[in-house]
């Protein structure tokens, strides 16, 4: 039998196999966040299809932290008894469950969190929002920490077996840790380690919430690719052994920002039409012109992350590490996990299109990912359709 369907212990959390789902947005909660029907089937294929950590994505943590008009919600008490559901659902079918707690910081609008969004610093405009966002008061700082600390509370309570804070993909603790988008003189920027204070205080804050065997698991941007340098992979080095002696258990490792540099997450065809479908017709030439520009820049590339990882796994520990982006070859996974370079696969777009692809590769009914990353997916949920396989185009208007 292969490598990877060897159980593997995280923390004190035992998973059947190494194969993770990587927080995924699937703009399915109703209007106010809660769970939904389509969410637990969502779900519940995944674990049916013996994927054996799934962690559901993307959580807010705070009404200002909403991204998305879809967005599941961990903000409140009234959402605990859908994310009971959720948990129960992947439970019910042999998974276990990682929940993800996100603020978006700068990464919204205030057309969904109905005020400018914030940040650690006000710096420029992104290109999707056109946002110049407002700096934070340390107060706000503050009352965000906490509400990590919320959030965690209620995942406990709502049965989670894990907790998953996103430090990557330039949300809220990644624009902390940035040089570029965190320019604050005072205890929370100006230095390395003043940057990395956020992060640290989200952490003792959630782990106190927590059951002491229960692992954090945190994503890092390995390089952010924004306009000038953020975390650049110098710097996620010395982040993750930071993170490695505040006692977390896994680490996955990831490039690029949702609104400066979002191709280097996903890699693969610029889906232009999707994307500039539902931008308002005065946008829509200047962003096609620009979308076309990208148009063979960011060719699928298998296991673009491996080289920020062979640098990083040696600074790790006892954290294990997930590796995440390009994994399609069970052959190649497989090398990776046997030459010590992961601990963990974590896939995402391959199980939007197959949801039952570990099941498969177990069964040997096949060894590789179907998935074509046509990205037509993102498409979808940028024009707020439930995720799926769009391969063969979204629907009509």
């Amino acid at each position: 039998m292969s490598v990877l369907f060897d159980p593997i212990m995280i923390g004190g959390l035992e998973i059947r196999n190494r194969f993770v789902h990587a927080g995924t947005y699937e703009c399915m909660a109703d209007e106010h966040g809660r769970v939904t029907e389509q969410l637990l089937a969502r779900y519940r294929s995944l674990a049916r299809g013996e994927v054996g950590l799934i962690i559901p994505g993307y959580l807010s943590i705070h009404p200002l932290g909403k991204a998305t008009p879809h967005q599941t919600g961990i903000d409140d008490d009234d959402k605990i008894a859908g994310l009971t559901s959720l948990a129960r659902t992947i439970h019910d079918e042999g998974g276990k469950a990682c929940f993800q707690l996100v603020h978006a910081g700068r990464q919204t609008t205030k057309k969904y969190i109905g005020q400018t969004p914030m940040a650690p610093s006000s710096v420029g405009r992104d290109p999707m929002f056109m946002v110049k966002p407002r700096e934070l008061t340390e107060a706000e700082i503050y009352e965000i920490i906490e509400a990590y600390g919320s959030g965690a509370r209620r995942a406990v309570q709502a049965g989670t077996d894990a907790i998953h804070i996103s430090a990557g993909a330039g949300y809220l603790p990644s624009q902390f840790l940035s040089p570029y988008l965190n320019q604050r003189k005072d205890q929370w920027g100006g230095s390395d380690e003043n940057r990395f204070r956020f992060v640290r205080e989200v952490v003792s804050t959630v782990r106190n919430e927590m059951p002491k065997d229960m692992p954090i698991i945190m994503k890092l941007n390995a390089h952010d690719f924004t306009p000038k340098d953020g975390v650049t992979p110098p710097l996620a080095k010395r982040y993750a052994a930071w993170l490695s002696e505040l006692g977390i258990e896994g680490l996955e490792i990831t490039t690029g920002t949702t609104v400066f540099s979002n191709m280097h997450m996903w890699r693969g065809k610029v889906p232009v039409d999707e994307f500039v479908r539902p931008l308002p017709w005065w946008q829509k030439p200047l962003a096609k012109i620009v979308l076309n520009r990208m148009v063979g820049k960011f060719d699928f590339e298998e296991a673009w992350n491996l080289k920020y990882v062979r640098e990083i796994k040696p600074v790790l520990g006892n954290t294990k590490l997930f590796l995440v982006g390009g994994m399609r070859r069970l052959e190649h996974m497989e090398k990776v996990v046997e030459d010590g370079l992961a601990d963990c696969i974590s896939m995402c777009r391959p199980f939007i299109r197959e949801p039952f692809l570990v099941k498969h590769f177990r069964e040997g009914k096949t060894t590789q990912a179907a998935c074509e990353s046509c990205n037509k997916c993102v498409g979808a949920i940028v024009n707020n359709l439930p995720l799926r396989c769009y391969v063969k185009g979204l629907p009509s208007k």
